[in-house]
């Protein structure tokens, strides 16, 4: 048995007893990094990766490359912090995989906020519905800032037509922000409203979620909503 065995089997029993509650950030991440650093203190080693990122939100959102710059991570650690995140997304995504038919804007809401987990940038969502509001498709229309208004809107009607939607529900996030609505989202939203109106396609909700929360643009009362 090594010097740090001891230490290992008794937070891992405490976990076994008490759950995550029982720990605190540093203890936590020491645990996660027992099934990637076999036979070294990585308690010396999550207080050094918790120094370098300011936390474990920011541990979790460091790259590969930062992660590995740290002394005692190596690429099986990194791999394993980058792994938790995105496998928590999985899982919420998971809940939602069902959702097919839409008729209200919580359920959309609900389908939309774990596709935005992990997300760093801004990223637009189109999710094209037939005429009984049943799901087509749910697809990635750009990334990057949102008041590109001229190249969003045309592939946002190149995407409506591709999948013979009969209508179109916009989406997109505030990474560090509120879900609140910007002056260039609500020019985005109705110039979005008029070119698919064009096309004889419903514009039916402009949703922007930050976070767990989000924004309806139909339902603040910015323009009526086909629901």
């Amino acid at each position: 048995m090594g010097v740090h065995d001891g230490h290992r089997e008794r937070l891992k029993a405490r976990f076994l007893e008490h759950g995550m509650d029982s720990f605190n950030d540093l203890n936590a991440l020491e645990l996660l990094l027992f099934y990637a650093i076999p036979r070294r203190d990585t308690n010396v080693i999550a207080h050094a990766l918790m120094d370098r990122f300011g936390g474990l939100s920011g541990v979790f959102d460091a790259s590969i490359p930062e992660l590995m710059d740290v002394s005692g991570i190596g690429e099986n650690a990194a791999l394993l912090i980058k792994l938790v995140p995105q496998m928590m997304k999985k899982k919420e995504l998971s809940k939602v995989r069902d959702m097919r038919t839409f008729h209200k804007s919580s359920q959309v809401a609900q389908f939309l906020i774990p596709r935005f987990m992990e997300e760093r940038e801004e990223l637009v969502l189109v999710v094209c519905l037939d005429t009984r509001n049943s799901l087509l498709c749910c697809e990635v229309l750009n990334r990057g800032v949102v008041n590109a208004v001229d190249i969003s809107t045309r592939r946002l009607a190149e995407h409506a037509l591709k999948h013979k939607a009969s209508a179109v529900i916009l989406a997109h996030n505030h990474p560090d922000g509120v879900a609140m609505p910007s002056r260039e989202d609500e020019v985005f939203t109705a110039k979005a409203q008029d070119a698919l109106r064009l096309i004889g396609i419903r514009m039916m909700d402009h949703i922007i979620v930050a976070g767990k929360n989000y924004f309806s643009m139909r339902d603040s009362g910015f323009y009526r909503g086909f629901f």
